[in-house]
C-alpha cells in the first residue's frame, strides 16, 4: 500500500496548508479507501478502515461471520478459517480479516483520489463558510479582480466575494486591482460553496464607515440610532451622545468637517446630513425635515404617519430635489411622510368652516372647533349623535339635537352645499419609507447567534456514511 501512504501524506500536507485539521483529512482518507474496498470486494460486504499514524498506512478490514458451512463467501467464513485466525472464535461471531494486499486497480486509486480531493474541498468550504460566517456585518476590504454578468469579484484573500451590481453606488467604476471597502452583508452556502455577499450601497455601509472615524461610537460614547441612504446621492444619519457633555453631531463631523469628509470621500461625494436623535418623535422628525423649517406636525399612529405642515417658503426644502428630502426623512423616522402647504391647509379649513356655517345654528366659532376635532363638511356632521355633537361643541344635548336637525332640513331641501370645493390637493409631496432605517441592536444580535449555528462543524459531512457509488 505504499502507493495510497504517499497519497495519505500529500493530502495530509495539503491539509494543513490550507488550514483544515488533520483529523479531518484523515477521516477523508478512511472514507475514500471504504468506498474503494467495497467496490472492489463487494457492496454488500462490511468493511472497515482505519489509518495507522506510526506506518502512515491505512488497514482494511473486512468483517465475516462464522458458520458452519459458507454460502456466501463476502459476508461468511467457516469455523476453521475463523480459528486459524482467532482461536477462540465461535460459530454465531464475527470476526475481522484484515486485507494485507488489496491490489487496488488505477481506476480504484483514481476513484479514492477523487474522494479524498472532494471531502478535502467540503471542509475548506465548511471552514471558509464559519470563517466568513462570523464577520457578517462587518466591513471588509479586498482587491477587484474581474466583472461577471455585472457583478464585481472581490479577492479577500482567503476567499472570493461578491459585489452586486446593484449594491455598487451609481457611477462608481472599479478596474481589476482596485481596492475595495465594503460592508459583508451575509454568508450563504450553495452547491458552489459559500457565497460572500458585499454592498456599498447598505445604510450599514455607512454606519460602519463612521465607526472607523468616530472612536466615540466604538466605545459606545455615541450611538447611531438611524440611517438613510441614497447611495451616492444623500444620506441621513441620526446619533445621540450617553454623555451629556458630548456633542454627538459635532464629534461626528470632527475637526474643520475631517471626520465625515473621510467618510463622504468613500462615498463617492454623496452629501452626508448628521442629525441629532431624539426620543420625543416630534422633535426627531422636525431635525429628520432639516434644514426646512416646521409650523406643526400631525401624527396618526394607527396608520404610522405624519402630515407635516410647512410655510410656502420652506415647502421646497422640505421636499427637496426631486423627493429627496421627505424621502430620506421617512426612511429615517419609519414613517410615512406628507409634506401640507400651511397656505393650502388653511384655505381648506377656511372652506370647511364656511361649508359647515350653511346650517342654521353654527357660529363662525362653532365651526372652528368642529373641523378642529376633524368635522370638515356638513356629511360628517349629521352622521354624529347628539351626544357627540354635544361633548365637541360642549353645548346642550338639545341645542345639539336642533343643529343636526337644521342640518338635516337643509339636506333634504337641497339648498345648501355638502362638501366644500377641493380642487387643490394640500398634500405637496408624500413618501414610504422603503425601509425603516432605526436600529435595533437586540434583535440584530439574535439574528447574528441564529446563524453562527448552521455549518459549525467542519466534519459534518465527513462523518455521514458514503453509499457505495454514490461518490460526490
Amino acid at each position: 500500500m505504499n502507493t495510497f501512504s504517499e497519497l495519505g501524506r500529500v493530502i495530509e500536507a495539503l491539509g494543513k496548508d490550507r488550514g483544515i485539521d488533520r483529523s479531518v483529512v484523515v477521516k477523508a482518507i478512511e472514507q475514500a479507501f471504504l468506498v474503494t474496498a467495497r467496490k472492489k470486494f463487494g457492496i454488500q460486504g462490511e468493511y472497515e478502515t482505519r489509518y495507522n499514524d506510526g506506518d502512515s498506512d491505512v488497514e482494511i478490514y473486512q468483517y465475516k461471520n462464522v458458520v458452519d458451512k459458507v454460502r456466501d463467501s463476502i459476508l461468511e467464513i467457516c469455523l476453521d478459517d475463523a480459528k486459524a485466525l482467532d482461536q477462540e472464535a465461535e460459530i454465531g461471531d464475527q470476526i475481522g480479516i484484515r486485507i494485507e494486499n488489496p491490489n487496488f486497480s488505477r481506476v480504484d486509486v483514481q476513484t479514492a483520489k477523487q474522494i479524498i480531493f472532494q471531502k478535502v474541498r467540503d471542509a475548506e468550504r465548511e471552514i471558509l463558510f464559519a470563517e466568513f460566517k462570523h464577520r457578517e456585518g462587518e466591513l471588509v476590504t479586498g482587491i477587484a479582480r474581474r466583472y461577471e454578468r455585472g457583478n464585481i469579484m472581490v479577492d479577500l484573500g482567503k476567499a472570493e466575494a461578491i459585489l452586486p451590481r446593484k449594491e455598487i453606488i451609481p457611477g462608481e467604476n472599479f478596474k481589476p486591482g482596485d481596492r475595495i471597502q465594503a460592508y459583508l452583508t451575509e454568508v450563504v452556502m450553495t452547491n458552489r460553496g459559500p457565497e460572500i455577499r458585499l454592498s456599498r450601497t447598505s445604510p450599514l455601509f455607512l454606519i460602519k464607515l463612521f465607526e472607523l472615524e468616530v472612536p466615540e461610537i466604538v466605545d459606545g460614547t455615541i450611538e447611531v440610532r438611524s440611517a438613510a441612504r441614497e447611495p451616492g446621492q444623500r444620506a441621513k444619519i441620526a446619533v445621540a451622545s450617553v454623555d451629556k457633555e458630548i456633542d454627538p453631531v459635532g464629534a461626528c463631523v470632527g475637526m474643520k468637517g475631517s471626520r465625515v469628509q473621510n467618510v463622504v470621500n468613500e462615498l463617492q461625494g454623496e452629501k452626508i446630513d448628521i442629525v441629532r436623535w431624539a426620543d420625543d418623535l416630534s422633535t426627531f422628525a422636525r431635525s429628520a425635515l432639516a434644514p426646512a423649517e416646521i409650523a406643526n406636525i400631525m401624527f396618526d399612529e394607527e396608520e404610522h404617519s405624519m402630515d407635516v405642515v410647512v410655510e410656502d417658503d420652506q415647502l421646497s426644502l422640505a421636499i427637496g430635489r426631486r423627493g429627496q428630502n421627505v424621502r430620506l426623512a421617512a426612511m429615517l423616522t419609519g414613517y410615512k411622510v406628507n409634506i401640507i402647504s400651511k397656505i393650502k391647509l388653511q384655505q381648506k379649513i377656511k372652506k370647511s368652516v364656511e361649508n359647515l356655517m350653511q346650517i342654521p345654528g353654527v357660529s363662525d366659532p362653532k365651526a372652528q372647533v368642529l373641523v378642529q376635532n376633524g368635522v370638515m363638511a356638513i356629511g360628517d356632521l349629521v352622521a354624529l349623535s347628539p351626544a357627540e355633537l354635544s361633548a365637541i361643541l360642549k353645548v346642550s344635548e338639545e341645542e345639539s339635537q336642533k343643529i343636526l336637525e337644521n342640518g338635516r332640513q337643509a339636506i333634504e331641501g337641497a339648498a345648501i352645499t355638502l362638501q366644500p370645493d377641493e380642487s387643490e390637493e394640500i398634500v405637496s409631496a408624500s413618501a414610504v419609507p422603503v425601509y425603516n432605517g432605526q436600529l435595533v441592536n437586540e434583535k440584530k444580535g439574535a439574528e447574528v447567534v441564529k446563524g453562527q449555528d448552521k455549518f459549525s462543524d467542519v466534519e459534518k459531512r465527513l462523518r455521514e456514511e458514503l453509499a457505495a457509488f454514490k461518490i460526490k
